[in-house]
């Protein structure tokens, strides 16, 4: 990763900076996105900034950028990194501002984009899964009425820090939170679903999750494909009971878990060890959807 973007600008790395004063830096007022790109083409991008733009307007960030302009910046970024697919992070700061919390909307926000080459997967990830530790750093309540993808992320780099801490048992696992409450809410990079009995079941939103785009786009194949799905309040006993567990993200995709480790260290064994039919399924059809070629 060579070059970024700064406002619509492709320049060098150590060129990429932001002022000290930028209420990004100073308090975390700001938002981001991550999203892959297929064949060059940033997927679901509208609705990413869709949820940046209903973001950044409840927090005074103005927010006028259009569909186009990143995919031009992306385009860019992807020629002078040498890259024909990428992982993208697309970043809004509040920009410069007074020391001090705001008394008013901001007037001009920093938009930063990053492109970098697309994580390499096991060979085995989509067959044989990986492995969900249950993690006893809560999931904290929402900054408002919906999680925002803001740059505040304390919380997820504790419960990051709690499973770094398991060592080599957790070698590429990933971390499940819960709420207060005791209910099952989401990874740490993660939206959660499982399979019982034919039904998909995920966690509802009441929950504080983040709404995840490739979590409502699993929704609606779900529905496409005429599988029944349920958005609840769930327990980690009934997530053991799953006949088909998988993890969602917009680089990731879907992800198949196939062994559950609960704090104790006993583990549970999920579809047999290997990833199930109707997150095969959902797998392919996501994929085609995204215009997926290996």
């Amino acid at each position: 990763m060579q070059y970024a973007a700064i406002n619509g600008n492709v320049v060098h790395m150590a060129a990429a900076v932001v002022p000290v004063t930028d209420h990004g830096f100073l308090y975390g007022l700001g938002l981001f996105e991550t999203f892959r790109t297929y064949q060059g083409v940033p997927f679901l991008l509208e609705r990413h900034l869709e949820r940046m733009a209903a973001g950044c307007a409840e927090l005074g960030i103005p927010f006028t950028t259009t569909v186009e302009e990143v995919k031009d910046w992306i385009n860019r970024l992807l020629q002078a990194n040498g890259l024909s697919d990428a992982y993208v992070r697309y970043t809004v700061s509040a920009g410069e501002a007074a020391l001090g919390l705001p008394s008013g909307d901001y007037e001009n926000p920093n938009h930063i984009v990053f492109v970098k080459a697309l994580p390499e997967p096991s060979p085995s990830l989509y067959e044989k899964g990986r492995l969900l530790q249950c993690l006893s750093t809560v999931r904290n309540t929402p900054e408002g009425n919906i999680r925002f993808k803001s740059l505040h992320y304390m919380n997820s780099i504790l419960a990051k820090r709690e499973l770094n801490g398991f060592g080599k048992l957790a070698e590429g696992a990933e971390g499940l939170q819960f709420t207060r409450e005791g209910h099952v809410a989401e990874g740490i990079v993660s939206n959660v679903f499982w399979v019982r009995q034919g039904v998909l079941h995920t966690p509802s939103i009441d929950t504080g999750i983040l709404p995840g785009i490739t979590r409502a786009a699993v929704l609606e194949l779900a529905a496409y494909m005429g599988v029944a799905s349920v958005e609840g309040l769930y327990t980690w006993d009934e997530l053991q009971e799953a006949d088909e567990i998988f993890l969602t993200g917009s680089v990731a995709e879907l992800v198949p878990v196939t062994t559950l480790r609960g704090q104790n260290g006993n583990e549970t064994i999920i579809s047999n060890g290997h990833i199930g039919p109707v997150t095969a399924a959902l797998l392919g059809m996501y994929r085609q959807k995204a215009g997926y070629t290996s």
